[in-house]
Protein backbone atom coordinates (compact mmCIF):
# COMPACT_ATOMS: atom_id res chain seq x y z
CA UNK A 1 0.00 0.00 0.00
CA UNK A 2 2.52 2.81 0.79
CA UNK A 3 5.00 1.31 -2.13
CA UNK A 4 1.73 2.43 -4.69
CA UNK A 5 0.65 5.88 -2.63
CA UNK A 6 4.66 6.79 -2.94
CA UNK A 7 4.79 5.90 -6.72
CA UNK A 8 1.24 7.41 -7.47
CA UNK A 9 2.69 10.52 -5.84
CA UNK A 10 5.56 10.33 -7.73
CA UNK A 11 4.20 10.25 -10.70
CA UNK A 12 1.47 12.72 -10.18
CA UNK A 13 5.09 15.22 -11.11
CA UNK A 14 3.35 14.54 -13.93
CA UNK A 15 4.10 11.95 -16.76
CA UNK A 16 1.48 13.15 -19.57
CA UNK A 17 3.22 15.23 -21.19
CA UNK A 18 1.89 18.38 -23.73
CA UNK A 19 3.32 19.97 -26.56
CA UNK A 20 1.81 23.65 -27.34
CA UNK A 21 2.83 25.83 -30.52
CA UNK A 22 2.41 29.28 -30.61
CA UNK A 23 2.10 28.91 -34.85
CA UNK A 24 -1.35 30.07 -36.01
CA UNK A 25 -2.90 27.05 -37.80
CA UNK A 26 -4.42 26.94 -41.00
CA UNK A 27 -8.31 27.89 -40.64
CA UNK A 28 -9.69 24.37 -42.98
CA UNK A 29 -13.32 23.48 -43.40
CA UNK A 30 -12.48 21.11 -40.97
CA UNK A 31 -11.30 22.92 -38.37
CA UNK A 32 -14.12 24.82 -38.90
CA UNK A 33 -17.18 22.05 -38.39
CA UNK A 34 -15.24 19.96 -36.14
CA UNK A 35 -15.86 22.07 -33.00
CA UNK A 36 -19.21 22.62 -33.55
CA UNK A 37 -20.19 20.02 -30.78
CA UNK A 38 -24.20 21.04 -30.54
CA UNK A 39 -25.51 18.87 -32.60
CA UNK A 40 -28.30 21.35 -33.55
CA UNK A 41 -26.08 23.48 -34.72
CA UNK A 42 -26.49 23.54 -38.91
CA UNK A 43 -23.38 22.67 -40.72
CA UNK A 44 -25.14 23.16 -44.04
CA UNK A 45 -24.72 26.76 -43.11
CA UNK A 46 -21.02 26.47 -42.27
CA UNK A 47 -20.83 24.62 -45.88
CA UNK A 48 -22.57 26.94 -47.43
CA UNK A 49 -20.64 30.31 -45.81
CA UNK A 50 -17.39 28.06 -47.27
CA UNK A 51 -18.31 28.23 -50.65
CA UNK A 52 -20.00 32.15 -50.62
CA UNK A 53 -16.30 33.34 -50.01
CA UNK A 54 -15.01 31.29 -53.04
CA UNK A 55 -12.83 28.62 -51.03
CA UNK A 56 -12.41 24.96 -52.35
CA UNK A 57 -14.68 22.12 -51.27
CA UNK A 58 -12.18 18.28 -51.41
CA UNK A 59 -13.88 15.49 -51.51
CA UNK A 60 -11.13 14.01 -49.56
CA UNK A 61 -11.31 16.62 -46.83
CA UNK A 62 -15.81 16.03 -47.17
CA UNK A 63 -14.81 12.40 -46.43
CA UNK A 64 -12.85 12.34 -43.83
CA UNK A 65 -15.49 15.59 -41.55
CA UNK A 66 -18.37 12.69 -42.33
CA UNK A 67 -16.48 10.02 -41.11
CA UNK A 68 -14.81 12.13 -37.91
CA UNK A 69 -18.86 13.38 -37.14
CA UNK A 70 -20.19 9.55 -37.26
CA UNK A 71 -17.46 8.48 -34.61
CA UNK A 72 -18.21 11.57 -32.40
CA UNK A 73 -22.01 9.93 -32.86
CA UNK A 74 -23.18 13.59 -34.43
CA UNK A 75 -25.28 11.43 -36.80
CA UNK A 76 -27.57 14.33 -37.34
CA UNK A 77 -24.53 16.89 -39.00
CA UNK A 78 -22.92 13.74 -40.55
CA UNK A 79 -26.52 13.52 -42.68
CA UNK A 80 -26.33 16.94 -43.06
CA UNK A 81 -22.62 16.75 -44.22
CA UNK A 82 -23.65 14.05 -46.91
CA UNK A 83 -26.71 15.20 -48.18
CA UNK A 84 -25.32 18.55 -48.72
CA UNK A 85 -22.34 16.83 -50.76
CA UNK A 86 -24.91 14.80 -52.45
CA UNK A 87 -27.28 17.95 -53.39
CA UNK A 88 -24.20 20.13 -54.15
CA UNK A 89 -23.65 18.11 -57.32
CA UNK A 90 -19.99 19.28 -57.57
CA UNK A 91 -19.23 15.30 -56.39
CA UNK A 92 -20.31 12.38 -57.72
CA UNK A 93 -21.77 9.78 -55.69
CA UNK A 94 -20.84 6.10 -55.94
CA UNK A 95 -21.90 3.00 -54.42
CA UNK A 96 -19.35 3.70 -50.88
CA UNK A 97 -20.97 7.43 -50.54
CA UNK A 98 -24.66 5.95 -51.03
CA UNK A 99 -24.11 3.39 -48.36
CA UNK A 100 -22.71 5.79 -45.79
CA UNK A 101 -25.62 7.94 -46.63
CA UNK A 102 -28.34 5.14 -46.11
CA UNK A 103 -26.62 4.27 -42.83
CA UNK A 104 -26.82 7.56 -41.35
CA UNK A 105 -30.36 7.77 -42.72
CA UNK A 106 -31.07 4.81 -40.97
CA UNK A 107 -29.69 6.32 -37.50
CA UNK A 108 -31.45 9.71 -37.48
CA UNK A 109 -34.37 8.78 -39.23
CA UNK A 110 -35.01 5.27 -38.78
CA UNK A 111 -34.63 1.57 -41.14
CA UNK A 112 -38.25 2.81 -42.82
CA UNK A 113 -36.41 6.26 -44.26
CA UNK A 114 -33.32 3.96 -45.38
CA UNK A 115 -35.52 1.28 -47.08
CA UNK A 116 -36.77 4.44 -49.17
CA UNK A 117 -33.82 5.99 -50.11
CA UNK A 118 -32.61 2.34 -50.95
CA UNK A 119 -35.38 1.51 -52.99
CA UNK A 120 -35.20 4.96 -55.41
CA UNK A 121 -31.50 4.23 -55.76
CA UNK A 122 -30.22 3.39 -59.84
CA UNK A 123 -29.86 -0.61 -59.71
CA UNK A 124 -26.33 -0.56 -60.77
CA UNK A 125 -25.54 1.20 -56.78
CA UNK A 126 -27.69 -1.78 -55.65
CA UNK A 127 -24.83 -3.79 -54.35
CA UNK A 128 -23.21 -5.52 -51.50
CA UNK A 129 -22.18 -2.26 -49.96
CA UNK A 130 -25.92 -0.47 -50.00
CA UNK A 131 -26.99 -4.12 -49.16
CA UNK A 132 -24.97 -4.20 -46.84
CA UNK A 133 -26.10 -0.56 -44.95
CA UNK A 134 -29.68 -1.48 -45.12
CA UNK A 135 -28.74 -4.77 -43.55
CA UNK A 136 -27.12 -3.36 -40.94
CA UNK A 137 -30.22 -0.71 -40.49
CA UNK A 138 -32.74 -3.54 -39.39
CA UNK A 139 -30.21 -5.21 -37.08
CA UNK A 140 -29.73 -1.68 -35.58
CA UNK A 141 -33.25 -1.75 -35.18
CA UNK A 142 -33.64 -5.35 -33.81
CA UNK A 143 -35.95 -6.27 -36.69
CA UNK A 144 -34.72 -10.10 -37.29
CA UNK A 145 -37.47 -11.13 -39.65
CA UNK A 146 -36.36 -7.96 -41.86
CA UNK A 147 -32.42 -8.71 -41.18
CA UNK A 148 -32.67 -12.66 -42.48
CA UNK A 149 -34.81 -11.78 -44.90
CA UNK A 150 -32.66 -9.61 -46.61
CA UNK A 151 -29.56 -11.53 -45.83
CA UNK A 152 -31.55 -14.45 -48.44
CA UNK A 153 -32.19 -11.86 -51.05
CA UNK A 154 -28.45 -10.95 -51.00
CA UNK A 155 -27.39 -14.53 -51.36
CA UNK A 156 -30.06 -14.95 -53.99
CA UNK A 157 -28.81 -12.31 -56.29
CA UNK A 158 -25.23 -13.52 -55.71
CA UNK A 159 -23.78 -10.83 -54.01
CA UNK A 160 -20.33 -10.95 -52.67
CA UNK A 161 -20.91 -11.36 -49.41
CA UNK A 162 -18.22 -11.26 -46.70
CA UNK A 163 -18.22 -11.73 -42.89
CA UNK A 164 -19.45 -8.38 -41.68
CA UNK A 165 -23.43 -9.18 -43.30
CA UNK A 166 -22.96 -12.42 -40.77
CA UNK A 167 -21.51 -10.77 -37.92
CA UNK A 168 -24.09 -8.49 -38.21
CA UNK A 169 -26.80 -10.77 -38.14
CA UNK A 170 -24.64 -12.26 -34.59
CA UNK A 171 -24.74 -8.95 -32.83
CA UNK A 172 -28.37 -9.11 -34.10
CA UNK A 173 -28.55 -12.87 -31.91
CA UNK A 174 -26.36 -11.19 -29.26
CA UNK A 175 -29.01 -8.04 -28.69
CA UNK A 176 -31.47 -10.72 -28.76
CA UNK A 177 -30.01 -12.81 -26.08
CA UNK A 178 -30.61 -15.81 -28.43
CA UNK A 179 -26.90 -16.70 -27.84
CA UNK A 180 -27.76 -20.48 -29.03
CA UNK A 181 -27.90 -19.35 -32.47
CA UNK A 182 -24.93 -17.56 -33.14
CA UNK A 183 -22.80 -20.65 -33.70
CA UNK A 184 -25.25 -21.44 -35.93
CA UNK A 185 -24.56 -18.48 -38.38
CA UNK A 186 -20.75 -19.20 -37.75
CA UNK A 187 -20.82 -22.76 -39.30
CA UNK A 188 -23.07 -21.70 -41.83
CA UNK A 189 -20.60 -18.83 -43.13
CA UNK A 190 -17.91 -21.55 -43.37
CA UNK A 191 -20.41 -23.99 -45.08
CA UNK A 192 -20.58 -21.39 -47.63
CA UNK A 193 -16.87 -20.33 -48.24
CA UNK A 194 -17.27 -16.67 -46.27
CA UNK A 195 -14.03 -17.10 -43.74
CA UNK A 196 -15.09 -15.60 -40.90
CA UNK A 197 -12.64 -12.65 -39.34
CA UNK A 198 -11.80 -11.87 -35.85
CA UNK A 199 -14.78 -10.30 -34.56
CA UNK A 200 -16.95 -13.51 -36.08
CA UNK A 201 -14.92 -15.40 -33.59
CA UNK A 202 -15.19 -13.05 -30.68
CA UNK A 203 -18.92 -12.78 -31.18
CA UNK A 204 -19.58 -16.46 -30.93
CA UNK A 205 -16.78 -16.64 -28.07
CA UNK A 206 -18.92 -14.33 -25.95
CA UNK A 207 -22.04 -16.16 -26.93
CA UNK A 208 -20.68 -19.23 -25.54
CA UNK A 209 -19.47 -16.87 -22.28
CA UNK A 210 -23.09 -15.52 -21.94
CA UNK A 211 -24.37 -19.30 -21.29
CA UNK A 212 -21.21 -20.23 -19.25
CA UNK A 213 -20.58 -22.94 -21.75
CA UNK A 214 -16.28 -22.74 -21.07
CA UNK A 215 -15.65 -25.85 -22.80
CA UNK A 216 -17.44 -24.20 -26.57
CA UNK A 217 -15.55 -21.13 -25.44
CA UNK A 218 -11.90 -23.05 -25.61
CA UNK A 219 -13.00 -25.27 -28.56
CA UNK A 220 -13.92 -21.98 -30.58
CA UNK A 221 -10.67 -20.03 -29.29
CA UNK A 222 -8.54 -23.11 -30.45
CA UNK A 223 -9.89 -23.24 -34.22
CA UNK A 224 -9.68 -19.34 -33.74
CA UNK A 225 -6.26 -19.39 -33.75
CA UNK A 226 -5.53 -22.11 -36.08
CA UNK A 227 -6.65 -20.21 -38.83
CA UNK A 228 -3.71 -19.43 -40.69
CA UNK A 229 -5.28 -16.11 -41.96
CA UNK A 230 -6.23 -15.02 -38.16
CA UNK A 231 -3.74 -12.57 -36.66
CA UNK A 232 -4.77 -13.11 -32.95
CA UNK A 233 -5.48 -9.62 -31.50
CA UNK A 234 -6.02 -8.37 -28.27
CA UNK A 235 -9.30 -7.80 -27.73
CA UNK A 236 -10.39 -11.57 -28.42
CA UNK A 237 -7.90 -12.81 -25.66
CA UNK A 238 -9.57 -10.17 -23.12
CA UNK A 239 -13.21 -11.34 -24.09
CA UNK A 240 -11.36 -14.90 -23.05
CA UNK A 241 -10.22 -13.26 -19.99
CA UNK A 242 -13.17 -11.30 -19.14
CA UNK A 243 -15.50 -14.94 -19.41
CA UNK A 244 -12.92 -16.79 -17.16
CA UNK A 245 -12.91 -13.95 -14.37
CA UNK A 246 -17.33 -14.06 -14.66
CA UNK A 247 -16.97 -17.91 -14.24
CA UNK A 248 -14.41 -17.33 -10.99
CA UNK A 249 -11.48 -18.94 -12.56
CA UNK A 250 -8.89 -16.13 -12.12
CA UNK A 251 -5.72 -18.08 -12.93
CA UNK A 252 -7.08 -18.62 -16.51
CA UNK A 253 -8.17 -14.98 -16.51
CA UNK A 254 -4.68 -13.70 -15.47
CA UNK A 255 -3.01 -16.32 -18.03
CA UNK A 256 -5.21 -14.70 -20.74
CA UNK A 257 -4.74 -11.26 -19.61
CA UNK A 258 -1.16 -11.42 -20.10
CA UNK A 259 -1.58 -12.56 -23.71
CA UNK A 260 -3.75 -9.65 -24.27
CA UNK A 261 -1.59 -7.22 -23.03
CA UNK A 262 1.42 -8.81 -25.40
CA UNK A 263 -1.03 -7.81 -28.71
CA UNK A 264 -1.69 -4.15 -27.90
CA UNK A 265 -0.28 -1.74 -30.14
CA UNK A 266 1.25 1.08 -27.81
CA UNK A 267 -1.10 3.55 -29.68
CA UNK A 268 -3.83 1.93 -28.25
CA UNK A 269 -5.43 3.37 -25.14
CA UNK A 270 -8.38 0.96 -25.44
CA UNK A 271 -6.96 -2.22 -24.70
CA UNK A 272 -5.05 -0.23 -21.84
CA UNK A 273 -8.26 0.20 -20.36
CA UNK A 274 -10.30 -2.82 -20.83
CA UNK A 275 -6.97 -4.51 -19.24
CA UNK A 276 -7.27 -1.73 -16.43
CA UNK A 277 -11.03 -2.71 -15.94
CA UNK A 278 -10.69 -6.17 -16.11
CA UNK A 279 -7.93 -6.30 -13.57
CA UNK A 280 -9.76 -4.23 -11.28
CA UNK A 281 -12.59 -6.47 -11.51
CA UNK A 282 -10.03 -9.20 -10.11
CA UNK A 283 -9.19 -7.47 -7.14
CA UNK A 284 -5.88 -6.84 -8.55
CA UNK A 285 -4.15 -3.44 -7.96
CA UNK A 286 -0.83 -3.99 -8.60
CA UNK A 287 -1.64 -4.66 -12.08
CA UNK A 288 -4.04 -1.74 -12.48
CA UNK A 289 -1.68 0.61 -11.38
CA UNK A 290 1.69 -1.09 -13.64
CA UNK A 291 -0.77 -1.06 -16.22
CA UNK A 292 -1.98 2.95 -15.68
CA UNK A 293 1.98 3.96 -16.00
CA UNK A 294 2.36 1.66 -19.12
CA UNK A 295 -0.44 3.41 -20.65
CA UNK A 296 0.61 6.82 -20.04
CA UNK A 297 4.47 6.16 -20.98
CA UNK A 298 3.14 4.91 -24.26
CA UNK A 299 0.18 7.32 -25.42
CA UNK A 300 2.31 10.57 -24.22
CA UNK A 301 -1.59 11.63 -23.46
CA UNK A 302 -4.24 10.89 -21.56
CA UNK A 303 -7.91 11.93 -22.44
CA UNK A 304 -10.94 12.00 -20.03
CA UNK A 305 -12.00 8.21 -21.44
CA UNK A 306 -8.71 7.37 -19.93
CA UNK A 307 -8.73 8.86 -16.68
CA UNK A 308 -12.77 7.75 -16.35
CA UNK A 309 -11.59 4.38 -16.89
CA UNK A 310 -9.23 4.73 -14.71
CA UNK A 311 -10.68 6.38 -11.54
CA UNK A 312 -13.50 4.27 -12.24
CA UNK A 313 -10.98 1.27 -10.99
CA UNK A 314 -9.55 2.48 -8.56
CA UNK A 315 -13.25 3.73 -6.58
CA UNK A 316 -14.03 -0.72 -7.42
CA UNK A 317 -11.12 -1.56 -5.61
CA UNK A 318 -11.66 1.01 -2.95
CA UNK A 319 -8.75 2.80 -3.18
CA UNK A 320 -9.66 6.18 -2.94
CA UNK A 321 -7.16 7.90 -1.76
CA UNK A 322 -5.45 7.03 -5.00
CA UNK A 323 -8.17 7.92 -6.53
CA UNK A 324 -8.14 11.50 -5.29
CA UNK A 325 -4.38 12.08 -6.15
CA UNK A 326 -5.38 10.74 -9.99
CA UNK A 327 -7.82 13.81 -9.84
CA UNK A 328 -5.47 16.22 -8.80
CA UNK A 329 -3.15 15.04 -11.77
CA UNK A 330 -6.06 15.72 -13.70
CA UNK A 331 -6.81 18.60 -13.10
CA UNK A 332 -3.51 19.84 -13.77
CA UNK A 333 -3.74 18.14 -17.34
CA UNK A 334 -5.27 20.33 -20.42
CA UNK A 335 -8.18 18.03 -20.86
CA UNK A 336 -11.11 19.81 -21.72
CA UNK A 337 -13.68 19.99 -18.64
CA UNK A 338 -15.64 16.72 -17.82
CA UNK A 339 -17.57 16.82 -14.90
CA UNK A 340 -17.71 12.73 -14.96
CA UNK A 341 -14.60 12.71 -14.02
CA UNK A 342 -14.52 13.95 -10.49
CA UNK A 343 -18.26 12.60 -10.07
CA UNK A 344 -17.25 9.73 -10.14
CA UNK A 345 -14.46 10.04 -6.94
CA UNK A 346 -17.74 11.55 -5.78
CA UNK A 347 -20.00 8.92 -6.16
CA UNK A 348 -17.37 6.30 -4.94
CA UNK A 349 -17.49 8.98 -1.58
CA UNK A 350 -21.73 8.22 -1.33
CA UNK A 351 -21.12 4.68 -1.97
CA UNK A 352 -18.76 4.44 1.06
CA UNK A 353 -20.97 6.63 3.02
CA UNK A 354 -18.40 9.36 3.24
CA UNK A 355 -20.91 12.11 2.37
CA UNK A 356 -19.16 15.01 3.79
CA UNK A 357 -16.31 14.45 1.59
CA UNK A 358 -18.55 14.37 -0.90
CA UNK A 359 -20.23 17.28 -0.53
CA UNK A 360 -17.06 18.96 0.07
CA UNK A 361 -15.73 18.00 -3.18
CA UNK A 362 -18.85 18.97 -4.98
CA UNK A 363 -18.82 23.08 -3.26
CA UNK A 364 -15.24 22.74 -4.10
CA UNK A 365 -16.45 22.65 -8.13
CA UNK A 366 -19.10 24.80 -7.48
CA UNK A 367 -17.10 27.74 -6.14
CA UNK A 368 -14.38 26.94 -9.12
CA UNK A 369 -17.58 27.41 -11.57
CA UNK A 370 -17.91 24.25 -12.42
CA UNK A 371 -21.59 23.19 -13.87
CA UNK A 372 -23.19 20.68 -11.28
CA UNK A 373 -25.77 18.72 -12.17
CA UNK A 374 -29.08 17.88 -10.05
CA UNK A 375 -28.76 13.77 -9.86
CA UNK A 376 -25.53 14.42 -7.60
CA UNK A 377 -27.13 16.83 -5.42
CA UNK A 378 -29.98 14.04 -4.97
CA UNK A 379 -28.09 10.93 -4.51
CA UNK A 380 -26.05 12.72 -1.48
CA UNK A 381 -29.30 13.80 -0.27
CA UNK A 382 -30.45 10.39 -0.18
CA UNK A 383 -27.27 9.37 1.42
CA UNK A 384 -27.66 11.87 4.25
CA UNK A 385 -31.23 11.15 5.02
CA UNK A 386 -30.28 6.90 5.35
CA UNK A 387 -27.73 8.69 7.84
CA UNK A 388 -30.07 10.40 9.90
CA UNK A 389 -28.65 14.03 8.82
CA UNK A 390 -31.99 15.92 8.66
CA UNK A 391 -30.54 19.08 7.43
CA UNK A 392 -27.96 18.11 5.55
CA UNK A 393 -30.35 16.15 3.41
CA UNK A 394 -33.19 19.38 2.57
CA UNK A 395 -29.77 21.54 1.69
CA UNK A 396 -28.84 19.02 -0.64
CA UNK A 397 -32.43 18.52 -2.09
CA UNK A 398 -32.79 22.23 -2.41
CA UNK A 399 -29.74 23.01 -4.24
CA UNK A 400 -30.53 19.75 -7.01
CA UNK A 401 -34.13 21.63 -6.91
CA UNK A 402 -32.36 24.84 -7.77
CA UNK A 403 -30.38 23.60 -10.75
CA UNK A 404 -32.97 21.39 -12.51
CA UNK A 405 -33.94 24.32 -14.51
CA UNK A 406 -30.64 24.09 -16.35
CA UNK A 407 -30.76 20.19 -16.73
CA UNK A 408 -32.99 18.15 -18.56
CA UNK A 409 -34.76 15.04 -17.25
CA UNK A 410 -33.61 14.74 -13.89
CA UNK A 411 -36.61 14.02 -11.26
CA UNK A 412 -35.89 13.67 -7.77
CA UNK A 413 -36.44 10.13 -5.78
CA UNK A 414 -40.32 10.08 -4.74
CA UNK A 415 -39.24 8.49 -1.15
CA UNK A 416 -36.59 10.89 -0.93
CA UNK A 417 -38.91 14.17 -1.35
CA UNK A 418 -41.50 12.44 0.91
CA UNK A 419 -39.23 11.67 3.62
CA UNK A 420 -38.03 15.20 3.56
CA UNK A 421 -41.58 16.64 3.24
CA UNK A 422 -42.88 14.59 6.06
CA UNK A 423 -39.68 15.03 8.55
CA UNK A 424 -40.55 18.91 7.70
CA UNK A 425 -44.17 18.28 8.62
CA UNK A 426 -43.49 16.72 11.38
CA UNK A 427 -40.79 18.93 13.21
CA UNK A 428 -40.68 21.64 11.41
CA UNK A 429 -43.15 24.32 10.96
CA UNK A 430 -45.86 24.19 8.36
CA UNK A 431 -44.87 26.71 6.65
CA UNK A 432 -41.33 25.08 6.11
CA UNK A 433 -43.38 22.24 4.69
CA UNK A 434 -45.28 24.27 2.60
CA UNK A 435 -42.42 26.46 1.06
CA UNK A 436 -40.92 22.82 0.35
CA UNK A 437 -43.79 21.57 -1.97
CA UNK A 438 -44.08 24.98 -3.63
CA UNK A 439 -40.24 24.42 -5.01
CA UNK A 440 -40.98 20.68 -5.87
CA UNK A 441 -43.86 22.33 -8.18
CA UNK A 442 -41.79 23.07 -11.29
CA UNK A 443 -40.49 19.42 -10.99
CA UNK A 444 -42.95 17.22 -9.93
CA UNK A 445 -46.59 16.51 -9.81
CA UNK A 446 -48.05 17.44 -6.44
CA UNK A 447 -50.20 15.02 -5.71
CA UNK A 448 -52.46 13.81 -2.83
CA UNK A 449 -49.91 12.20 -0.74
CA UNK A 450 -48.07 15.25 -0.26
CA UNK A 451 -51.09 17.65 0.31
CA UNK A 452 -51.83 15.09 3.40
CA UNK A 453 -48.79 15.40 4.72
CA UNK A 454 -48.81 19.18 5.02
CA UNK A 455 -52.85 19.35 5.64
CA UNK A 456 -51.24 17.26 8.87
CA UNK A 457 -48.57 19.62 9.55
CA UNK A 458 -51.04 22.54 9.20
CA UNK A 459 -53.26 20.81 12.12
CA UNK A 460 -51.10 19.88 14.11
CA UNK A 461 -49.61 23.58 14.09
CA UNK A 462 -53.40 24.94 14.28
CA UNK A 463 -53.63 26.53 11.11
CA UNK A 464 -56.88 27.08 9.75
CA UNK A 465 -57.15 24.21 6.56
CA UNK A 466 -59.85 25.27 4.19
CA UNK A 467 -57.34 27.25 1.94
CA UNK A 468 -54.93 24.23 1.61
CA UNK A 469 -58.25 22.35 0.78
CA UNK A 470 -59.22 25.02 -1.67
CA UNK A 471 -55.61 24.52 -3.57
CA UNK A 472 -55.65 20.35 -3.33
CA UNK A 473 -59.45 20.90 -5.23
CA UNK A 474 -57.35 23.30 -7.61
CA UNK A 475 -54.86 20.45 -8.48
CA UNK A 476 -58.16 18.33 -9.01
CA UNK A 477 -57.05 16.14 -6.09
CA UNK A 478 -60.48 14.96 -4.52
CA UNK A 479 -60.47 14.60 -0.92
CA UNK A 480 -60.85 11.07 -0.12
CA UNK A 481 -61.72 8.89 3.06
CA UNK A 482 -57.98 9.14 4.10
CA UNK A 483 -58.41 13.08 3.56
CA UNK A 484 -61.56 13.27 5.89
CA UNK A 485 -59.57 10.37 8.58
CA UNK A 486 -56.95 12.89 9.11
CA UNK A 487 -58.98 15.83 8.95
CA UNK A 488 -61.11 14.16 11.79
CA UNK A 489 -58.22 12.30 13.51
CA UNK A 490 -56.39 15.81 13.66
CA UNK A 491 -59.53 17.91 14.88
CA UNK A 492 -58.58 20.11 17.96
CA UNK A 493 -60.15 19.54 20.79
CA UNK A 494 -62.71 21.50 21.99
CA UNK A 495 -62.13 23.63 25.30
Amino acid sequence: MQLNRRVFQSLTGITCRFYHSDKRKKVTLYSKISPLGDPNYSVTNELDEWVCKGKKVRFAELQRIILDLRKRKRFNQALEASEWMKSSGIFTFSSTEHAVQLDLIGKVHGFHSAESYFNNLNEEDKNDKTYGALLHCYVRQCDIEKALTHLQMMQEKGLSLSSVAFNDIMSLYTKTGEYEKIPEVLHHMKEIGVCPDNLSYRICINSYGARSDIEGMERVLIEMENQSYIVMDWNTYAAVANIYVKSGLDDKANSFLKKAEAKIDNKEGLGYNYLISVYSRLGNKDEVIRLWFLEKSALKRCINRDYINMLESLVRLDALEEAEQLLKEWETSDNCYDIRVPYIVIIGYIDKKLYEKAETMLEDLSTKGKTLTPNIWGRLAAGYLDKGKFESAVKCIKVALSLKKDSKGWKPDPKVIMKILSLLGENGSANDAESFLSSLRPVVSVNREMYHVLLKSYIAGGKEVERLLNSMRADNIDENEETKVILEEYKPISS
